[in-house]
């Protein structure tokens, strides 16, 4: 009940704020100013300028008197910049200079909900934070969005969002803005009170101007709108109209630097005659009505602080220059609409942006009534009160003045406070605080906060005389913040039932990047000495430092008289960790002994903790008294059976990863009394508690029937207790299975609670089931430590199977044996579900926690529960395996033949457990021998023999395909990925799954990519580039080009299986007994069978269109693959695949059948380029690439066909292209299936001839026999040879006997009677004498 200091968030990455505000001195900073300041990375590369229209005046100069400095960043960086927060400490901005740094909000992970910062811009000029709600407040009273104030050198006043967006911008003075403050609506207090309105007031060298809240408000909200539909619409931003305000002309001060807006006041009757019998005279008359006024206070020098009265009505908002840009406007546009239509503007033209300066209104003068004069003292800061009625100024020399607002005076003063900061805190009387005698309204205190950098403290004094109530030791270059207003756009209708929580002060300490409030209770403003109140809250102080005396406490905590405090007192007691339990039960007895000297809360309070502690007492006696040892043959029966799965969970959880533990959850680790009297007090079922309790019983350190009587003893319920024991055997499973025996503890535990009075009732109905063991059952399917989960089932499972039975023999007399066994086959029918659910669950944990190998994607071990598997769906199960085998990256063909294994084993053998046991002991030494896999494969077939209809090869399949094609969508680079999704694919057998996989794969994650990919190669006319890939389809190129090749391989199958579709029924899913009850999301095998059919022809136009785009990217290749389609192929491409679209028919145009033919012999002779390439590489350097497939030319061929090429000449161009290239088998292959001989007999000839010129004419050695056989040739033949260009030929240096083979060819191909036959038998003379020479 003290004044306190605490912190509630934390500024995050105060290196990269500092480094950005000081960019141009990053050079000099030091190391040791980088020490207590936090890291982290991030990219600032974005950070910029805003888009401000009179960028020219930015770093003209700060307009809160911070210079700029250029020296190098000392240590107090955070003095040179300007700072502001919200005053719901939900965005804070940092500027220095013409930068600015946003923080906003934001929750981590760790217990103190840290925030940190979110975004960065730049901008010079003065900051406020004025909070705009929207009309409709919600229901929290949050606000709805933030308005940035930011008054600029040159006089611009411009609102921004917390997004950076400039929403409105006006010149309202011609000098630099020095302050800019906010008054929001406020709840009269007091019937009499004047109700004060919104307003924003901006002060100048000589001049203030006020700006209506109201109007403001609706201006901004209206500009917000406006932006936000522009943005979206994408057009340009309408500039609003400007504002209406008003302007004083502050006179008869010298210097003024700060002001305060105090609202509207109304003098009394006295007040008004005093006043102008002082200004008029004796003569002067006095009005009728009292006139009301707006006070505003400056303070400077010359008078030192100057008091401002303006009448209400005297001025009238300014507007003229708003009728003068309204009137602008309309002629621009205007001229702007008539040039178009007269064609005088161009269609590019733009217009010219001329700037003329807004006209600045002369201000009102306004002439100060009165003042504190202090030729020497000159302010630097005032702040006014919450309730207006206190200001606190600061001067330059070192004092604190506290000014009496409505009288105008000075009434206290502190020294001492050079370069103070000073905030208000406002606290209200709570609720049984006040006496009896006190009027309904609550009162109100209010504490002035002053921060001395000099000195490093922060004190917080009681007004108007009050003493100091509170000081912290904090750091030398701390901030202050004081908002002094909070949510704009309230009035007194929407005010109503707000509960806004803001904090006044905040003290932001830069070393740390802590903000810390100040919190005051009210009752320090009690000036009572004699108070009984204060005298025991000073015996609280009191108590809270002699608490290690045991004596002293006890007699201080017996003084104290009020009920409230002394309950507060012994609170406080039991909450110390210092305190001995024998201390803390003497009080509580004392306490208890004279119940006249407390009331009925703090007697009960007393009973609850004394059984308590004597509880915590008798438990820590028993751990040292060792229990015998028990036995159970059922449970060991039924420990038999499960002992392998349990065995391999084990040796899969224990050591095989490294991991960490803390102290505080080891068993042996003791339990304070402060946190064992808290934990119990409110019923909470804490892991802490139970291992205090049961712990030394489950492992048999502790006598187990004892430690239960003592529990029942003190009246804690049995299902308070079973939670705790639950808790504790679910949390500590690896220490679990490592001691056999705490199963049978726990067997004689839950029996022992089982018997307690309350437990099961005697009364329970045997045809119902039992909400005791439905608690066991619903803590066993919600853990996730499944080996711990499913030995707490079998024990319970035979507790409650001993516990039916006798229920059952008290019962005998009264109830018939019929019912008696239907209740006894109820209630064990649910324990028999849930231990095969556990055991099936442990299975699939066991597989789960399987590490993946090494280079694999790898992540966190998953956990399940029985309850998140039912919760999951039916298709839970299937795609928790297949994110285990995402994770695995288990390649698709062996988990085919994992699965064929799973087949064998079924049709081999009946019983599955037992089938279980038999492999694992016959195959352990061939598991050690054929590594990791063999297990993977053993774990998986069991867990598949557990699930036979939940992972059937069609669901693993389609859920592995669906895993790989998400993490494709998450990481689009790996595009092994969705080569991956595209084979499991594959090997579904079912044409329907296939179907809708396919569908739901193409709309939800392929089309998009792929028309992105279409339209990017229409656009470049050739395969794109890394970078324009990046920028467009979201991937690079090599990404890209597989991305392709799925989306053809994607497309083939959706073909295929609506081919086969109606020829196979529909499946059935079934599921097991017993998860029948799963319920949730539908699985994604049911989704993709209510898929609908496609329309075929349209899948087969998409799969031509991926085909060539997959092509070109391949062989990267020049083309525009959307101009060879006509405008009906163009407009069905990228619809719904299920669409009936109109197809191009009949004959298409000769010239897109051209094109089209000229790209599918570009790219024959891109893939034979590849061969030879591969065929001249080395065999250890050659690319296993797509391009070298041999599947090209066959496809070249399909593709012919559908686009309507003449298949034959590109089976003529590839026997050429493979001749040029020598490779002379390959072309001999084809060459066969060529119908039209002639016209390729006559590419060939020139082909051969080109060989010949090279040999005879154009070899660097020319041998003498080559020689003489050119001179022996015919001239006609000599001088065709001659003019044959060796250049053109892929490969030169072919043997002569594949050339004269190819000469042999040519003459068979070729009729005697064609033109060139001569010429083809006269190469053939000369190859073979030239073969003959060689």
């Amino acid at each position: 009940m003290s004044c306190c200091l605490f912190e509630y968030c934390r500024v995050q990455e105060l290196k990269v704020v500092r480094e950005f505000l000081f960019q141009s001195q990053q050079n000099n900073n030091s190391s040791a100013d980088k020490k207590g300041e936090n890291e982290l990375v991030w990219d600032d590369s974005n950070w910029g300028s805003w888009d401000n229209p009179e960028a020219k005046e930015v770093g003209s100069g700060e307009t809160t008197g911070v210079e700029e400095d250029t020296a190098a960043v000392s240590a107090p960086w955070l003095q040179d910049c300007v700072v502001s927060l919200s005053p719901c400490s939900d965005l804070m901005v940092v500027a220095k200079g013409s930068k600015a740094v946003f923080l906003s909000a934001r929750w981590q992970t760790d217990d103190g909900g840290r925030e940190g910062m979110t975004l960065a811009v730049s901008w010079s000029g003065t900051l406020i934070l004025t909070f705009s709600p929207s009309a409709f407040r919600s229901s929290t009273g949050r606000p709805d969005w933030t308005c940035i104030v930011v008054g600029f050198s040159s006089g611009y006043v411009r609102f921004y969002t917390e997004s950076g967006v400039l929403l409105l911008a006006q010149l309202l003075n011609e000098d630099p803005v020095l302050r800019l403050k906010c008054r929001t609506y406020e709840i009269p207090r007091h019937p009499g009170v004047t109700e004060q309105h919104e307003e924003l007031s901006i002060l100048y060298p000589a001049a203030l101007v006020t700006i209506d809240g109201f109007s403001l408000f609706q201006s901004l909200r209206a500009c917000r709108n406006q932006v936000a539909r522009a943005a979206a619409a994408g057009s340009e931003v309408v500039q609003p109209p400007p504002l209406a305000y008003k302007k004083w002309g502050l006179q008869d001060m010298d210097a003024i630097v700060d002001h305060s807006s105090v609202g509207i006041m109304t003098l009394c009757v006295f007040d008004q005659m005093r006043n102008a019998s002082i200004l008029g005279g004796f003569h002067a008359s006095v009005k009728g009505s009292l006139p009301a006024m707006s006070q505003y206070i400056t303070v400077g020098g010359g008078p030192y602080t100057g008091f401002y009265y303006a009448i209400e009505g005297s001025s009238q908002p300014l507007l003229s220059h708003v009728a003068l840009a309204v009137a602008s406007k309309l002629t621009s546009a205007l001229f702007t609409a008539a040039s178009g239509w007269l064609g005088w503007k161009k269609q590019n033209e733009e217009e010219p942006t001329q700037k003329q300066k807004p006209k600045v209104e002369p201000a009102t003068p306004l002439a100060v009534r009165f003042g504190l004069p202090d030729s020497r003292r000159h302010g630097e800061s005032i702040c006014l009160s919450p309730c207006n009625t206190l200001a606190g100024v600061t001067d330059d020399f070192g004092r604190v003045m506290l000014l009496d607002v409505g009288r105008g005076i000075a009434i206290r003063m502190w020294k001492g406070y050079r370069d103070a900061q000073l905030g208000w805190v406002q606290v209200s009387e709570g609720r049984g605080e006040s006496s009896p005698s006190a009027p309904l309204p609550r009162r109100h205190a209010q504490f002035l906060v002053i921060y001395a950098p000099r000195r490093g403290i922060l004190e917080v004094w009681g007004t108007q005389q009050g003493p100091r109530v509170g000081a912290f030791t904090v750091g030398k270059h701390c901030r202050l913040l004081y908002a002094g207003y909070r949510l704009m756009g309230v009035n007194s209708v929407t005010s109503q039932g707000w509960q806004l929580h803001t904090q006044q002060v905040c003290l932001f300490d830069p070393a740390t990047g802590a903000l810390r409030t100040v919190t005051v209770p009210f009752h320090l403003a009690l000036s009572d000495k004699k108070s009984e109140r204060a005298k025991d809250l000073h015996l609280l102080k009191r108590l809270t430092t002699l608490l290690k005396s045991r004596d002293e406490a006890q007699r201080v905590l017996l003084d104290i008289k009020h009920p409230a405090i002394k309950k507060q007192a012994l609170e406080s007691l039991l909450a110390n960790k210092n305190a001995p339990v024998s201390c803390l039960t003497n009080i509580t007895r004392l306490l208890l002994a004279n119940p006249e000297a407390v009331d009925e809360a703090l007697l009960q309070l007393c009973s609850s903790q004394l059984k308590l502690l004597q509880l915590y007492t008798d438990i820590q006696q028993l751990h040292s008294t060792v229990e015998a040892s028990t036995d159970d043959a059922g449970v060991e029966e039924e420990l038999a059976r499960v002992s392998l799965i349990l065995q391999r969970y084990t040796e899969l959880t224990s050591g095989s990863r490294p991991s960490v533990s803390f102290a505080q959850d080891s068993p042996d680790a003791s339990l304070p009394v402060r946190g064992f009297l808290s934990q119990m007090e409110y019923c909470v079922v804490v892991y802490s508690v139970g291992s205090f309790l049961f712990w030394g019983c489950l492992i048999g350190e502790s006598p187990l029937q004892k430690v239960c009587d003592t529990l029942q003893e003190t009246g804690i319920s049995p299902q308070h207790l079973l939670s705790l024991l639950l808790s504790v055997w679910l949390h500590r499973e690896k220490e679990v299975l490592k001691k056999p025996k705490a199963v049978r503890h726990l067997h004689t535990l839950l029996t022992a609670l089982s018997s307690m009075k309350g437990a099961v009732e005697s009364s329970w109905d045997m045809q119902c089931v039992s909400p005791w063991w439905q608690q066991v059952r619903s803590a066993c399917v919600q853990s996730h430590s499944a080996a711990a989960a499913l030995l707490a089932a079998i024990v319970a499972h035979r507790a409650a199977k001993d516990n039916i039975t006798s229920l059952a023999e008290t019962k005998v007399t009264h109830t018939h044996t019929d019912s008696e066994w239907e209740a006894v086959s109820l209630e064990l029918e649910q324990w028999a579900v849930c231990v095969r659910q556990l055991e099936d669950v442990l299975a699939l944990q066991t597989l789960l926690c399987v590490a993946p190998l090494k280079g694999t994607p790898g992540g966190a071990t998953p956990h399940c529960s029985v309850k998140a598997l039912l919760e999951g769906g039916r298709g839970g199960i299937a795609d928790s395996v297949a994110k285990w085998v995402f994770r695995q990256d288990l390649a698709p063909e062996r988990l085919k033949d994992m699965l064929q294994r799973r087949g064998e084993a079924q049709r081999t053998e009946q019983p599955s457990q037992p089938v279980l046991r038999e492999k694992s002991q016959e195959d352990a030494d061939f598991n050690r021998a054929a590594g990791e896999w063999v297990l993977y494969g053993q774990l998986l077939v069991s867990v598949c023999q557990r699930f036979p209809d939940s992972l059937s090869p069609d669901l693993l399949f389609a859920h592995c395909c669906w895993e790989y094609v998400v993490q494709w969508n998450k990481y689009p680079e790996e595009g092994r990925y969705l080569c991956c999704a595209v084979e499991h694919l594959k090997r579904v057998s079912s044409p329907h799954i296939q179907l809708g996989i396919s569908s739901m794969m193409w709309n939800t994650f392929l089309v998009k990519r792929f028309s992105a990919a279409a339209f990017l190669m229409e656009k470049v006319g050739k395969a794109p580039k890394d970078r324009l890939c990046r920028r467009d389809v979201g991937m690079g190129d090599g990404a890209t080009t597989s991305f392709l090749g799925s989306c053809v391989a994607l497309l083939q199958i959706l073909m295929e299986a609506d081919s086969g579709i109606e020829e196979v029924t529909p499946p059935e899913l079934c599921v097991e007994e017993v998860w029948g009850g799963a319920e949730g999301p539908a699985s994604i095998v049911e989704l993709a069978l209510e898929q609908r059919g496609i329309h075929y022809p349209l899948v087969q136009h998409h799969c031509l269109l991926a085909t060539l785009l997959h092509t070109a990217m391949t062989f990267n290749l020049r083309v525009k693959p959307l101009s060879l389609f006509d405008s009906k192929g163009k407009s069905a491409f990228f619809r719904e695949l299920v669409s009936i679209q109109l197809m191009p028919s009949g004959d298409m145009d000769p010239g897109l059948v051209s094109l089209r033919q000229e790209f599918l012999l570009t790219v024959l002779t891109g893939w034979v380029k590849t061969q030879s390439e591969a065929g001249m590489a080395p065999a250890s350097t050659r690319l296993d690439l797509d391009s070298g497939d041999e599947t090209w030319p066959s496809l070249c061929l399909d593709l012919g066909t559908l686009l309507q090429v003449n298949p034959d000449i590109l089976r003529r161009h590839l026997v050429c292209e493979l001749y040029n290239h020598g490779l002379d088998p390959r072309a001999e292959q084809v060459m066969l299936e060529v119908e039209d001989k002639d016209v390729l007999g006559s590419q060939l000839l020139v082909l051969t001839g080109q060989r010949l010129s090279y040999s005879l004419l154009h070899t660097q050695t020319q041998t003498k026999p080559a020689m003489e056989l050119l001179a022996r040739l015919p001239p006609t033949l000599c001088t065709w040879l001659k003019a044959m260009d060796p250049s053109e030929l892929g490969c030169l240096s072919v043997p002569l006997s594949q050339t004269s083979r190819l000469v042999s060819r040519l003459i068979e191909i070729l009729p005697e009677n064609h033109g060139q036959y001569s010429l083809a038998l006269h190469l053939l003379e000369a190859v073979e004498v030239l073969q003959g020479e060689d």
